[in-house]
């Protein structure tokens, strides 16, 4: 069993209300699901589509084919009616769009006049369309009213039962006039968790014990601040909107330079404007974690679109030589455990790690069985107590063996020089000797980063341990590439068998002791590197870091994830 259900329509009509009932009831019912959203960048109208897969075994990515299409406006059918699939249904209103259709694929839900009929309001037509969908396909209606309570608990009894009576509405029209319906829907059991991507960020920011959030509002990295504030009683953590990027990156560094963990968030405009913030995070040795949120350029480009054209930019921005971590999740549950791993590198070392994520990834709700909050560390890496008040001089930034310095809380410590951008010596005196430039530069660059690389995990190498055809990709396209290789691994089993090898410790690049995946891909036949953006900036960092070159290349650059189908496809073609 595995269905695609599309809600289509203008912004404002509720679409995302709908997709995000829809996942929670599949959720809960015991389904896994994969769910992702297209939308433009305005507050009304255009065109925007909420994309549910939901299936009876584990999926992570979207497909092309959809079985039910609810189609809020006329410009949903028009783009979206060739992409049913043989069984599929396209429900609409026809009061609402002022057209009908007669194919037999097409059912008229009078959406509005039963919302009015039976919930006393249009506003719930979007109520009826999610009960209709589930008519549809004959699952049990009662986790959705479930649902429906716990929404509307603070509006009171005669809200809930309105959009019960709503919901029964939809369900039971759907229910007798799909005739032509012929989903077959298997009863599960166990409810799942249903997470996406800037979610877990942001709950893998709370469970590292960041206390200070500062960012400019900027797609798609707005709701890891949504989500924090929406913490922030709770977990007693600052969250401030700041008036642009640069004030939000030094909001973050002050923080963190005053003893707390402190985080910001943007996408690739506003990183531009935290390049200086960066320098400084790096010449201070103040630690800070940065979300990194890539969306198509350039400027604005495709605001509310996805891409991975930015990984040259976090890797090589900022001025001058340093060390910096970048991390690069595939899943939510990466995210969760590399932001935990981002805000304990970037303590340990004294360095500034970015998060690189991207729209697709953001905005898609993937469901767990659970997560393993045990893997979750904290380690206070502060002088504090008898260990400060037992150094017989503080020097913040004095030369060790691995680079790090002891690091104290302003007001804790005996002394502190607060060092600015400049150049300096091991208590933070501004210098212009070109002895202790060359020390503090082999300190904070050739002395960590030995240490930092062995921080670094290998790629996971998933399917046959010894493939001829590997498929390599970075962050976002572990889904996509994974169930790739699940449909691909029967055909190519007599030839050494296929493998995905994904990446999300990006830099310091991962060494090869821990697995020696140059000598894997180098034995393999083919090697193909799949990224959502025109240039394979990925596949050269490879050939740049450790001389390897793939064999060959699939790229896709229009704002849009890749799809199963479509990569499917590409692969096809190549391995022709």
């Amino acid at each position: 069993m595995d269905y695609t259900i599309k809600i289509g329509g203008e912004a404002g009509q509720g679409i995302q209300t709908i997709g995000d009932t829809l996942a929670k009831v599949f959720c809960r019912s015991g389904y896994h699901v994969f769910a992702h959203q297209d939308y433009e960048s305005r507050i009304r109208g255009g065109h925007n589509f909420f994309q549910i897969r939901f299936s009876d075994k584990p999926i992570t990515a979207p497909k092309e084919k959809i079985d039910i299409l609810v189609a809020l406006d006329k410009e949903s059918i028009q783009q979206h009616a060739d992409e049913i699939s043989e069984i599929g249904q396209i429900i609409y209103d026809s009061s609402a769009i002022k057209q009908k259709h007669d194919k037999p694929h097409f059912l008229d839900i009078p959406f509005i006049n039963l919302a009015v009929e039976h919930g006393g309001n249009k506003i719930m037509a979007n109520t009826v369309a999610t009960g209709a969908v589930l008519g549809m396909l004959g699952m049990d209606i009662d986790i959705l009213i479930g649902i429906i309570r716990d929404a509307f608990r603070k509006k009171g009894e005669e809200v809930i039962n309105a959009n019960i009576k709503a919901v029964m509405a939809g369900y039971d029209f759907a229910a007798k006039q799909c005739l032509k319906c012929s989903f077959s829907v298997t009863p599960l059991s166990d409810p799942k968790m249903l997470i996406g991507g800037n979610d877990a960020i942001g709950f893998g920011a709370i469970a590292s014990g960041c206390k200070f959030y500062a960012a400019y509002p900027m797609t798609p990295s707005t709701g890891i601040m949504n989500y924090i504030a929406g913490k922030e009683k709770e977990y007693n953590i600052i969250v401030e909107q700041a008036e642009d990027e640069i004030a939000a990156i030094n909001m973050a560094l002050g923080a963190s330079f005053a003893g707390v963990r402190s985080m910001t968030g943007t996408s690739g405009g506003g990183f531009a404007l935290m390049v200086e913030g960066l320098s400084l995070s790096a010449m201070t040795e103040t630690p800070v974690v940065i979300v990194l949120g890539q969306r198509p350029g350039p400027a604005t480009g495709f605001p509310t679109r996805t891409e991975q054209a930015e990984l040259q930019f976090a890797l090589y921005t900022a001025h001058g030589e340093f060390p910096r971590v970048i991390f690069a999740p595939g899943t939510p549950e990466q995210a969760l455990y590399l932001t935990n791993k981002a805000f304990d590198l970037a303590e340990k070392y004294q360095i500034p790690v970015i998060i690189l994520s991207d729209q697709h990834l953001a905005d898609s709700l993937w469901t767990f069985d659970s997560l393993d909050l045990s893997r979750i560390k904290y380690n206070d890496y502060r002088l504090r107590g008898e260990v400060l008040s037992s150094l017989a001089e503080y020097k913040r930034h004095l030369f060790t063996d691995s680079g790090v310095s002891p690091f104290a809380i302003p007001g804790e410590s005996k002394h502190v020089v607060v060092t600015d951008s400049d150049e300096h010596d091991e208590e933070g005196h501004i210098v212009e000797d070109a002895d202790i430039r060359i020390k503090m530069v082999n300190k904070r660059l050739f002395r960590k980063l030995p240490h930092i690389r062995q921080e670094i995990e290998p790629p996971l190498l998933y399917g046959s341990p010894n493939p001829d055809v590997i498929i390599a990709g970075w962050g976002s396209t572990y889904g996509v590439i994974k169930e790739a290789v699940d449909m691909l691994s029967p055909p190519h089993s007599r030839r050494g068998g296929i493998a995905m090898l994904h990446f999300s410790e990006i830099y310091p690049f991962p060494p090869t002791n821990k697995f020696n995946y140059l000598k894997t891909l180098k034995d393999a036949k083919m090697t193909i590197c799949v990224e959502n953006n025109a240039t394979s900036q990925f596949a050269r960092l490879m050939k740049t870091e450790t001389g390897y070159t793939f064999t060959g290349m699939i790229n896709r650059y229009d704002g849009r994830p890749f799809t199963v189908e479509g990569l499917l496809g590409e692969i096809y073609a190549i391995l022709k």
